[in-house]
């Protein structure tokens, strides 16, 4: 009975404790009204966002390398070409194997990222083109995605058709040295035949100079240049490759040495590669660029498309209808995507957020920058696309209440397509595709861009 006592005396004690918070909603200390803080929200504020060209992308040294031609029925047409090096064999001088040397076949071999598609995968059928470089690549050099690569166009060295099937393995027969041929599981991997023509004048027929330097035979002969076909079925897509993972030409040949005939592979790396991205804009889009007063539609595009423009022009006229005494708990960006425009193609996966410095410098907004003490981290701030909601949301907390106090200039802020991961970047990119049709600011719409502006007033 005395533990019985016991837990009652104890239930009945935290009843009188809770029973003393009545009012959980307010903030404040909650013992002199005069100083008594509310909190008060501000559903919107006046966003003037418009669309704008993104700046041309870097597009060398990537994890993930785009391919493709996509006719979007609203945004236009996206064409990416990849750049590839070529090196001798192990990237050092090449000596030929003794006897008789006869070549078998010749096939580009291309990885593809982890689900690295955007497009039509059902009714396109795409057709990839292989041609010889004009010119070179350089370690010591940024390739960006606006550069006119020179190429070879006369002789076409390898051309494959298929399907979107970016996430089927295959399986390969790879030469024994000394037993039979095996057949391997290996990852997703577009390979397009090469003419054995130009690996023997490349390579088995090729001056002995060019075999006994890498530099050498790098400079005669320059690289690949692989683009789709534009006469293809549907409208197409970009597929985005692991450039950096057994991307080279595989030569399969036969070897004779006396009595011994055995069969092998030679492999001829690729260790630099870039995009050459074109964008050819629809009559809609070209209309939201020209338009710059306050948008009802704006746009984004992945692959150095498209990002948009974001201003507050009256955000301090809530200091003037509030009074100064206010203090920001949480500024938070709303956009949504366009009813309808998610479906057949998806929107895209996150949008990153950044500001202007005076320079005009992408920099990290406030509540992003790890030495702001409202830093948010990553996945907190970050804007991943929410299915449910159909729309992205940042945390701008501190950059809201900078402005409102002066302390930052709106030199500019933007919205644009980042790569979808946890970090937080302000550097667009090259290695994800997609695009986004949002709501702007249209009064009439529940899907207009918001500011969700809380805050708090001290009354003194």
């Amino acid at each position: 009975m005395k533990f019985i006592r016991l837990d009652l005396l104890t239930l009945l004690i935290s009843l009188f404790i809770l029973n003393g918070c009545k009012n959980q909603d307010t903030i404040g200390l909650g013992v002199i009204s005069s100083n008594q803080i509310q909190g008060n929200l501000v559903d919107t504020s006046t966003i003037v966002v418009n669309t704008i060209r993104e700046d041309s992308i870097v597009t060398n040294g990537l994890s993930q390398t785009p391919l493709g031609y996509f006719k979007d029925p609203v945004f236009g047409t996206t064409e990416s070409n990849l750049v590839m090096d070529l090196n001798l064999p192990g990237r050092d001088a090449y000596t030929l194997p003794y006897g008789t040397f006869d070549l078998d076949s010749a096939v580009l071999v291309l990885r593809y990222s982890p689900n690295a598609f955007f497009g039509d995968s059902i009714a396109s059928r795409y057709k990839a083109n292989v041609y010889q470089l004009g010119e070179r690549m350089y370690a010591s050099q940024n390739y960006y995605s606006s550069k006119t690569w020179a190429v070879d166009k006369s002789t076409l060295l390898g051309t494959k058709s298929f399907f979107s099937r970016t996430a089927d393995s295959i399986k390969i027969v790879n030469p024994v040295a000394g037993g039979p041929d095996t057949a391997v599981k290996s990852p997703p991997q577009l390979r397009i035949p090469i003419s054995t023509a130009f690996v023997n004048k490349i390579l088995f027929n090729a001056p002995s100079v060019q075999l006994g330097s890498n530099l050498v035979f790098r400079n005669n002969v320059k690289g690949l240049y692989v683009t789709l076909a534009q006469d293809q079925s549907g409208p197409g897509g970009t597929f985005m490759f692991n450039l950096d993972s057994a991307a080279a030409i595989q030569i399969y040949y036969r070897n004779t040495n006396g009595t011994v005939i055995d069969t092998g592979i030679l492999t001829l790396p690729s260790t630099m590669h870039a995009a050459e991205i074109k964008h050819v804009h629809s009559a809609t889009i070209n209309a939201a660029l020209a338009d710059k007063s306050n948008s009802k539609t704006f746009y984004l595009q992945s692959l150095g498309g498209l990002k948009s423009r974001i201003s507050f022009p009256y955000l301090k006229n809530i200091l003037k209808t509030v009074g100064s005494d206010v203090i920001v708990n949480r500024a938070e960006l709303v956009v949504t995507a366009a009813p309808g425009s998610t479906i057949p193609f998806a929107p895209l996966p996150k949008l990153g957020i950044y500001r202007w410095d005076i320079a005009h410098t992408p920099i990290l907004i406030q509540d992003q920058a790890q030495r702001d003490p409202r830093y948010f981290d990553a996945a907190t701030s970050a804007g991943f696309y929410i299915k449910q909601q159909q729309s992205y949301h940042f945390l701008i907390t501190g950059y809201v209440e900078d402005l409102l106090r002066g302390v930052t200039n709106d030199y500019g802020m933007f919205i644009a397509p980042i790569v979808p991961t946890n970090s937080i970047s302000v550097t667009p990119t090259a290695q994800v595709d997609g695009r986004t049709i949002a709501v702007g600011y249209d009064t009439s719409s529940p899907y207009r861009i918001k500011l969700n502006l809380f805050y708090t007033k001290v009354v003194r």
